[in-house]
């Protein structure tokens, strides 16, 4: 994106000539993020080189709905995601993270991403949701494509229709022998006579494959660079773990898995900032800038594991606030004590200037972290 202006209100120019807002100020994004009048579909949208059926069958879940529907598909799904469901995947999650650490030992030299950071959630997201733990690599170049941005234009209708048939046929063999898992709660989640119709059954796995792995890649790989770019953080956690908590919170802070909010669009003229906007307009919220807005957080351009004022955007605001931060948090907590407690000698090998951000401006990522153990 180009940008035309600066302040927290920016006007900028995206991709094809199209102009648009972005906001990088905390308290601005902040009201972005929670006001009615910011609408997350438009008139005559269209989602990249799709047909209409992918885009129903992908773009019918919560993130992509305003109220009243996105009230109705939060209050449809969260009966299935619930606390307990989550909580109940402790010991399984860790015993996935133990098993990767058990492949690491003995290793000299590894790529944290590829070896931990993706295999951990996205096992956790496949066994939550009830899919082949085989079947992982595929979903892998699947959301690799989905989140690539302009570079996988080209892949991404066949992406989409690959993913969209798996999920169908999925859903097909969870009617005919539903379990325990996530899959066969969304399709039994009802409210009184109304449960998710099969295009937001499609959407929704869509969404939690994407957003249920993906993100808490990112957070994993983002937080361990952040700890062996200066090794002091690393030392300091791994003689105090009552510090874990506040680290994860200043790793979704400082270097957050997502940089921008799903984009919103003004039903009317409004004013965020003090700055007018006119109706139909698009707006970006870059969660990355806001969380390093140094008129709300003390010292923001550092890394402070023991930040306890931390009320950053990593999850976003409002309602749209993501549903699985606690499967993220938890995640998050049993990776980091995990390479803690089995590598402690831990390094980079090679510099932070040398390591690869992966493209796209929604998702903040490292294609790989090479280290030594």
């Amino acid at each position: 994106m180009t940008q035309v202006d600066r302040g927290p209100i920016r006007e900028i120019e995206i991709p094809g000539g199209t102009r648009a807002w972005l906001v990088t100020g905390y308290d601005e994004a902040r009201q972005a993020l929670n006001d009615p009048r910011l609408s997350k579909t438009a008139p005559g949208l269209r989602v990249g080189p799709l047909g209409d059926d992918i885009r129903e069958a992908t773009f019918r879940h919560m993130l992509a709905a305003d109220p009243p529907d996105h009230t109705r598909l939060r209050r449809l799904v969260s009966a299935a995601f619930t606390a307990r469901r989550i909580e109940a995947l402790r010991p399984r999650i860790q015993q996935i993270s133990d098993d990767l650490l058990d492949g690491l030992a003995g290793e000299k030299r590894a790529d944290l991403i590829d070896s931990y950071a993706f295999p951990l959630p996205i096992q956790v997201i496949c066994e939550l949701l009830g899919l082949p733990d085989e079947d992982r690599d595929t979903f892998r170049s699947w959301t690799n494509v989905i989140v690539g941005g302009p570079a996988y234009r080209e892949q991404l209708p066949s992406a989409m229709r690959d993913l969209v048939a798996y999920t169908r046929e999925l859903l097909a063999q969870r009617r005919e022998r539903p379990g325990e898992d996530l899959l066969s709660g969304l399709i039994a989640a009802r409210d009184d006579q109304d449960r998710l119709s099969e295009d937001e059954l499609t959407s929704m796995v869509f969404l939690l494959l994407i957003a249920g792995h993906e993100t808490t890649v990112n957070l994993i790989g983002n937080g361990a660079m952040l700890l062996l770019a200066d090794r002091s953080r690393w030392e300091r956690l791994e003689t105090d773990r009552d510090l874990l908590p506040a680290a994860i919170e200043e790793f979704l802070r400082y270097e957050g898995p997502v940089a921008y909010a799903t984009s919103r669009f003004t039903t009317e003229p409004m004013e965020i900032g003090g700055r007018p906007l006119p109706a139909g307009a698009s707006v970006f919220v870059g969660l990355a800038e806001a969380n390093r807005d140094p008129g709300r957080f003390a010292d923001a351009a550092d890394v402070d594991l023991t930040r306890e004022q931390n009320p950053h955007l990593g999850f976003g605001h409002g309602i749209h606030y993501c549903l699985g931060a606690p499967l993220a948090r938890l995640e998050a907590q049993i990776a980091f004590t995990g390479l803690l407690d089995r590598f402690p000698q831990m390094r980079l090998d090679g510099t932070v200037d040398e390591l690869q951000w992966r493209p796209g401006m929604l998702l903040r990522g490292l294609f790989h972290l090479p280290v030594t153990l």
